[in-house]
C-alpha cells in the first residue's frame, strides 16, 4: 500500500544533503506551544506520553481545528477527522506493534507519513522528531504533520493514490508534495497570524523549521519525473511561501498547468561529477561577466547609460560602504568588491557556487537601482535588490544554448543562503537587511517568476 510520506528519512538525509556525516544545524531551543495551551483532543496511539508526543498531539489538534474552518471554506463541504488514527512508533523497540500499512514498527524508522488506505498517521518518535525538533526546533515538528495532514486533505479532495495512477501526469508525485507542503504554509500562517488556541510560531523559529525542508530535499541532480520526487528545497520552500502567503483556495488549485518547478535532472556527466558547483575562481569569471550583461541590458532598454561596474578582488570583507559583507557595491567608484580570501570563498564551498552567485547578484542589483535614479538605501532598496537577483537568476534559468546557466541544486544554494545570512538583503549602506529569511526568499522568489517589473524597474 502506498504511503503518503514526508520522505524525511533521516539516514537517507545523511547522504543526500552531501559528504556531510551529519544534518546540518545547530540544536534549538525555541518553544512553539502556548502555557496557557487548551486541552488537546487528539488521541495518539502507542504513545509513551513523552513532550515529544505531547507536542505532536498539541499540533495535530490543532491543525485538525483548522481544517474543520477552512476545508468548508475551501472546498464547500464537512471535514473529515483522520478516522484511522494517529501513531506514535518506538522504531527502536524491536517489539513495538507496527502503525496501519506498515508490517512492522521499523518500517517507519526515520519517518512520518500518511495513509490513504487506512485514512491514519503514523511517525517514528525516536529517530524522526527528536532529531527535527533537536536541529530545527519544535516549528519543525509542527511542519512536518501539517505536511502530512495536507496529504489527507488531498485524499478528502478526490486526489488519492487511484486517481494517481489513473491520470500520472496530472497528479505526479512532485505536485502532490507540493500541494501538501503549500497546506502546511496555509496552516502556519493562520499560527502566525495569532489564530491559534494552542501554538504561536514566531518567525525566527519559522526560519529555523524551513531548514528541515532544505536539508530533506530531494537529492541535487534528482529528475522531478521521479515516481518518488518531492522537490527540491526551493521548490519547497517556494510551496510552502505561497500557502502561507495565498491560503488553502490557492493551494487547491494547484495543477501541473499553473504550477513552474525548478527542480532538474544532470544532463552531463561533468555537472553530476562535480555536483553543479564550479570551482570559486572559475564561478567568479563565470558570473560577473554575465551579470555585468543583463543588468546592462535593463539600463540600456529604459534609455539609461549603464556604467559598466568593476569586479574587482579584495582579501578582506570590503568595507567601502559600510558593512554590506564578503561582496559589496561602493556608490563612490561605482565598483563590485568581492572578498576572494575569506569569506566568500569559505561559504561558496560550504553552500555551493550559486550561494556565492546570488551574493554577487544583489550587489550588481544595487548598481541597477543607482542607475534607475532608485534608492539604494532603505529596506525597500533592500528588497529591491534581493528581487533582482532573483529576476536575473529567473533569466538564466530559462536560457538556452552554451551561455553561463544554472545546474541542478543552484535555486537550493540561493534559498541556504537567503535563509541563513543576510548579506545579501543589506543595502548600499551595510544597513536595513530584509528581516526573516523568509521575506528574503519571498522577495527572491517574486523576481524570479515575475521579472524586474515586479522590482519596480
Amino acid at each position: 500500500m502506498r504511503h503518503r510520506s514526508i520522505a524525511l528519512i533521516v539516514a537517507t538525509a545523511l547522504l543526500a544533503v552531501g559528504c556531510t556525516a551529519e544534518i546540518p544545524g545547530r540544536p534549538r531551543a525555541a518553544k512553539v506551544v502556548k502555557k496557557e495551551a487548551s486541552t488537546t483532543t487528539i488521541q495518539v496511539r502507542g504513545t509513551d506520553n513523552g513532550p515529544t508526543d505531547q507536542l505532536a498531539a498539541t499540533a495535530l489538534t490543532d491543525i485538525d481545528e483548522f481544517w474543520k474552518d477552512s476545508f468548508q471554506q475551501t472546498f464547500n463541504k464537512p471535514w473529515k477527522p483522520i478516522s484511522g488514527g494517529y501513531y506514535s512508533v518506538d522504531t527502536a523497540d524491536a517489539t513495538a506493534k507496527p502503525p496501519p500499512c506498515t508490517q512492522k514498527a521499523a518500517d517507519v524508522e526515520g519517518n512520518a507519513f500518511y495513509c490513504p488506505a487506512a485514512d491514519a498517521i503514523a511517525w517514528d518518535r525516536t529517530a524522526l522528531l527528536p532529531v527535527l525538533q533537536d536541529r530545527f526546533g519544535e516549528a519543525a515538528v509542527v511542519v512536518v504533520l501539517a505536511h502530512e495532514i495536507g496529504h489527507a486533505v488531498q485524499n478528502r479532495m478526490g486526489i488519492t493514490p487511484e486517481a494517481e495512477r489513473r491520470e500520472p501526469d496530472k497528479y505526479p508525485t512532485i505536485l502532490t508534495e507540493a500541494q501538501a507542503d503549500c497546506f502546511a504554509g496555509a496552516f502556519v500562517r493562520n499560527v502566525t497570524d495569532g489564530k491559534s488556541a494552542r501554538l504561536d510560531i514566531g518567525t525566527d523559529a519559522l526560519d529555523k523549521a524551513l531548514g528541515a525542508l532544505i536539508t530533506f530535499r530531494d537529492p541535487v541532480g534528482t529528475s522531478p519525473e521521479d515516481e518518488q520526487a518531492h522537490g527540491s528545497a526551493f521548490d519547497r520552500v517556494a510551496a510552502f511561501q505561497d500557502g502561507y502567503e495565498q491560503g488553502t483556495k490557492f493551494c487547491g488549485a494547484m495543477s501541473v498547468q499553473n504550477r513552474t518547478f525548478t527542480q532538474r535532472a544532470f544532463t552531463t556527466a561533468r555537472d553530476r561529477d562535480n555536483g553543479g558547483n564550479l570551482p570559486f575562481a572559475q564561478m567568479l569569471e563565470s558570473v560577473t561577466p554575465d551579470l555585468d550583461g543583463y543588468f546592462k541590458t535593463l539600463a540600456t532598454t529604459t534609455g539609461k547609460t549603464w556604467p559598466n561596474p568593476k569586479a574587482e578582488s579584495s582579501a578582506t570583507e570590503p568595507t567601502c560602504s559600510g558593512d554590506q559583507g564578503p561582496v559589496a557595491y561602493c556608490p563612490s567608484d561605482k565598483s563590485i568588491k568581492i572578498d576572494t580570501q575569506d569569506e566568500l570563498p569559505l561559504l561558496h564551498k560550504e553552500l555551493g557556487d550559486y550561494a556565492t552567485g546570488t551574493l554577487i547578484a544583489t550587489r550588481y542589483a544595487l548598481a541597477e537601482l543607482a542607475v534607475q535614479g532608485k534608492p539604494i538605501e532603505g529596506e525597500g532598496a533592500s528588497a529591491a535588490a534581493l528581487c533582482l537577483a532573483g529576476a536575473y537568476t529567473g533569466a538564466v534559468f530559462s536560457r538556452e544554448g552554451n551561455q553561463f546557466g544554472l545546474s541542478p541544486g543552484d535555486f537550493d544554494e540561493a534559498v541556504t543562503v537567503l535563509l541563513r545570512f543576510d548579506y545579501a538583503a543589506r543595502d548600499a549602506r551595510g544597513e536595513d537587511p530584509v528581516d526573516p529569511g523568509f521575506e528574503r526568499v519571498a522577495r527572491f522568489r517574486e523576481g524570479v517568476f515575475e521579472g524586474p517589473k515586479k522590482c519596480g524597474l
